[in-house]
């Protein structure tokens, strides 16, 4: 047994594996997203241009994330026993977009305001808030999913109970 694992380990090792370059491209693009480097200058402006450079990223994948939200919402809501046709509240998601900018913006105020109590003391905590802060959104849009789905599991059960 010891002998099979011994040879298989030594084959793999020969084994020239294929590299893929899109799967490493893409790890590459996500690992900058997620972990970029924090505003060199540690100044109130280029805090800001840091913050700012990163608004519409956020923007597009908070948005993009309601888009299937709102898919899977009204399909879930199609589904028997609800079948009900849901339509979109515009009012609501201009509202969710605004306050996820405005907390977006705090992210900002947080860092300059440590910039100007501690100075060169600070840490650079912008890459961890937006992480944090990109996490907590996507999660946060997604969650009328799960409503959702445990509504339509309850109605469900009540359906086969009668």
């Amino acid at each position: 047994m010891l002998y099979n694992a011994k040879y298989l380990i030594a084959n793999v090792s020969r084994c020239i594996l294929p590299s893929s370059t899109v799967r490493s491209t893409a790890v590459s693009a996500l690992t900058r997203l997620l972990f970029p480097a924090p505003a060199e200058v540690r100044s109130t402006a280029s805090i800001f241009r840091w913050w700012e450079s990163r608004r519409l990223t956020f923007n597009v994948i908070v948005g993009a994330t309601g888009m299937v939200t709102l898919a899977a919402v009204n399909l879930i809501a199609l589904l028997p026993p609800l079948s009900v046709r849901l339509g979109v509240f515009w009012p609501g998601i201009i509202l969710y977009g605004f306050f996820a900018n405005l907390f977006y913006s705090l992210g900002f105020v947080t860092e300059a305001a440590m910039q100007r109590v501690w100075h060169d003391e600070t840490p650079r905590v912008g890459p961890a808030l937006f992480r944090q802060g990109l996490v907590f959104s996507v999660g946060l849009t997604l969650f009328p999913i799960a409503l959702m789905s445990i509504n339509w599991a309850f109605q469900v059960l009540r359906w086969v109970v009668r």
